[in-house]
């Protein structure tokens, strides 16, 4: 157990350095080719955070561990709007631009209902009875088509949202620039870490899972869900100290929109993932987390301190209640 405790520390120290040198190159890469500041955020950074969930659910799809591939992509969801925009919001209250309010997180939400039901949703409005739930356990599956569906609408998203960032340009503040030749050492370097510590948060976690009695299901909610959202939550955290506020809310939406219609449409290309009751019934909290937070967005335009004390709260119930089940 203390071996596999130690291979995870590793695993999570090479995804959140491997995201950070992936995020620097790609960001330089992109002011270079006077892309803009937009394009960054939402696309670039966006990526680079999600890159640790991308090679955690990647690796497990491979691999065939299906609870961890699909569950990490939900309890990193979670975790984004409920930790990420609560602490960001604690240190800071945040105002949002009418792009997220109006584009983006409503986006966000239709694609979470979208995925619950290419994912076999219908099950869990079955009647409850014991052997409706162990049908649907055995029977639910996400399969290839439904991620091809999710990577098509990715890439309509990005399409859209280029075009959108062109149609209405912004002026880049003047920044140092580095040689091509690093940028691409960066890429190259941070996405090496990145997969190789996504291997090794798979494999210690399934052995964690299986020494300690837990589902896999839980050991992606929890543990590998806080991991791979560690480059969101620190990302988040530093520009809402500087100020950059709305860059705090962009990351954060942007990772989960890549983490449902880009890591979770290539993992089920790979394999088809196999969707227990659980899965199905936090695909619902997913849900009614988002509408949670854009509730609290839309009503005055900006997340308060209360509010982020309140999605905090909101998040410990969360881990309660699945550590229970």
């Amino acid at each position: 157990m203390f071996l596999y405790i130690c291979i995870l520390i590793v695993g999570f120290a090479a995804l959140v350095k491997g995201a950070d040198v992936f995020v620097d190159g790609s960001a330089s890469l992109a002011r270079l080719c006077k892309v803009s500041g937009l394009i960054i955020g939402l696309t670039i950074v966006a990526m680079g955070t999600s890159a640790p969930e991308l090679a955690v659910s990647t690796t497990a799809a491979i691999q065939g561990s299906n609870e961890i591939a699909l569950s990490n992509v939900i309890g990193s969801n979670v975790f984004n709007l409920l930790v990420v925009l609560g602490i960001c919001a604690l240190i800071k209250p945040i105002p949002t631009s009418s792009d997220i309010v109006k584009r983006d997180f409503p986006f966000s939400l239709g694609i979470t209902v979208l995925a619950f039901f290419l994912g076999g949703g219908w099950y869990l409005f079955s009647s409850g009875n014991p052997l409706t739930v162990k049908a649907a356990e055995e029977a639910a599956v996400f399969p290839r088509f439904g991620g091809i569906i999710l990577l098509v609408v990715f890439c309509i998203y990005i399409f859209l949202l280029i075009f959108d960032a062109k149609k209405h340009p912004t002026e880049e503040e003047e920044t140092k620039q580095i040689k091509l030749s690093k940028c691409i050492l960066f890429i190259i370097i941070g996405l090496a870490m990145v997969v190789a510590g996504g291997q090794a948060v798979v494999y210690s976690s399934r052995n964690i899972a299986r020494e300690a009695g837990m589902s896999e299901t839980l050991i992606g909610l929890t543990v590998v869900a806080l991991g791979t959202s560690l480059p969101e939550l620190v990302t988040s955290i530093v520009a809402s100290r500087k100020g950059e506020t709305e860059m705090a809310v962009g990351n954060v939406i942007g990772s989960n929109i890549f983490n449902i219609l880009l890591i979770l449409g290539v993992s089920t290309s790979i394999h088809p993932i196999g969707v227990n009751y659980a899965s199905l019934q936090d695909f619902v909290i997913l849900f009614f987390v988002s509408l949670i937070a854009f509730l609290f967005v839309v009503q005055k335009k900006k997340l308060t301190r209360w509010e982020g004390l309140v999605m905090l709260l909101l998040y410990s119930a969360h881990m309660t209640l699945a550590i229970m089940r």
